[in-house]
C-alpha cells in the first residue's frame, strides 16, 4: 500500500478518506490484486469508512443546530 493509503484518518479530510477508498475499490477490483494485500486493504477501507460515517454525522448534526438557530429568529 501506499504512504498516502496509510495515513491515519485523523489527518485526513472527507474528500481526501473518499479519494483513499477510491483507490482502494480499484486495486480490489483488479484480476491482479496482490491476495497478500486484500485483508490490509480492506482493513484500511473500514477505517476509512468510519471517519466519513462519523464526519457525515457531524456535519448533519451541525447543519441541524444551525438551521434551528435561523428556526428561532
Amino acid at each position: 500500500m501506499s504512504k498516502k493509503t496509510t495515513e491515519t484518518t485523523q489527518e485526513l479530510t472527507y474528500t481526501q478518506a473518499m479519494k483513499q477508498l477510491e483507490e482502494i475499490t480499484a486495486h480490489l477490483q483488479d484480476p491482479n490484486c496482490d491476495i497478500d494485500l486484500l485483508r490490509d486493504y480492506t482493513k484500511q477501507a473500514l477505517s476509512l469508512l468510519k471517519f466519513c460515517k462519523t464526519r457525515l454525522t457531524q456535519t448533519d448534526e451541525e447543519l441541524k443546530k444551525l438551521l434551528a438557530e435561523l428556526d428561532d429568529e
